[in-house]
């Protein structure tokens, strides 16, 4: 395995970390594990900068595999299921905290659910489809308006009191919604759906 899958397979190895430090223990559990408080007191802090390593990791990877050659199959089946792992798994937790309404993460984790659909379909063709530009800027959105989201809008909640962090939220999700309607319609034909 070479070093850009490793990249790949650490990242999904964060997600479990991310899903723990966005937990709140109840009092009984901290009684025997006393360190749990701390998560309880800062564990958003340990999910914003886990979120935010995972997420570079995405970025390294990708440039490992392209500079030193070493782009497998494995690689393009593997790096974005990471990349929906993180995401989605972030999101889940950021409803249970209420950091957002629940709809915001169905239209996300639905269009990927969709994408990855038609990835299968055209796997079973034979057919590679790439990420397309509208794909590409959906990742960097989600990325950016969910670090915005867990920081709780700081600093901009300081400076001007504007929701940054909800702009850009929503942003991402008309992006999302809109690199799938893009998907679908760039690639039916080629795999041959029938609507």
């Amino acid at each position: 395995m070479n070093l850009a899958n490793k990249i790949t397979i650490a990242r999904i190895g964060m997600i479990p970390f991310l899903v723990l430090a966005f937990q709140q223990y109840p009092s009984w559990m901290i009684e025997k594990v006393g360190f749990l408080k701390y998560i309880n007191q800062y564990g958003v802090y340990a999910a914003i900068a886990i979120f935010v390593l995972a997420s570079v990791t995405d970025k390294l990877d990708g440039h490992i595999a392209r500079k030193y050659n070493q782009i497998t199959n494995f690689g393009k089946l593997v790096d974005p299921l990471a990349d929906k792992l993180l995401v989605s798994a972030a999101l889940i937790m950021m409803v249970q905290q209420n950091m957002l309404p629940s709809w915001i993460v169905v239209v996300i984790i639905g269009r990927e659910v969709m994408v990855s659909g038609i990835r299968i379909l055209a796997a079973a063709k034979g057919v590679a489809f790439a990420a397309d530009k509208y794909g590409k800027l959906k990742m960097v959105l989600q990325v950016v308006a969910i670090t915005a989201v867990l920081l709780g809008n700081f600093p901009f909640s300081y400076l001007t009191g504007f929701p940054i962090d909800q702009t850009l939220m929503m942003a991402a999700v008309l992006i999302t919604a809109y690199s799938g309607y893009n998907y679908v319609k760039s690639n039916y034909r080629e795999l041959q759906l029938e609507f």
